[in-house]
């Protein structure tokens, strides 16, 4: 048979890959938004892999049995760590909350119903801090 007379290759669909074993779900909530947190959504590792995430909700499908959960955020550096351990039964929907902290030097907020994020008094002590100096600034240089 020569080259031209050869039957053309039958098209194989690609199967999409099952993992063995019974199945849950991790419904993941990513707290707050690209305008409130970090443009950049969280990095999300389940027993050591990497899992794309967006803020909202997201519904992961597990293979059952234990999970841990890392997540942390980066802007310039990695901050905001946080690990969770859990058990995903088989048919079973387990509700995670993460929140990332309103600063880089703390670790980020993680649970099973809606956390808080951490951080705030020292952004705002911070934050008065500096307003505090530009008015000293400010009137000092006025009067003088």
């Amino acid at each position: 048979m020569s080259f031209q007379q050869q039957p053309p290759p039958q098209f194989q669909p690609q199967q999409q890959y099952q993992p063995p074993g019974p199945m849950g779900m991790l419904q993941l909530t990513i707290q707050g938004s690209a305008m409130t947190s970090n443009m950049i959504p969280p990095t999300v590792h389940l027993n050591g892999y990497p899992v794309p995430v967006k803020y909202g909700r997201n519904d992961i499908p597990v293979p059952a049995g234990p999970l841990h959960i890392d997540v942390h955020s980066q802007w310039i550096r990695v901050y905001g760590k946080a690990a969770l351990d859990c058990t995903v039964q088989p048919n079973q929907a387990v509700p995670v909350f993460y929140a990332s902290p309103f600063h880089q030097f703390t670790s980020g907020s993680i649970g099973h119903s809606k956390v808080k994020r951490k951080g705030l008094g020292t952004l705002l002590g911070v934050s008065g801090a500096i307003v505090v100096v530009a008015v000293l600034i400010a009137v000092l240089g006025a009067l003088g």
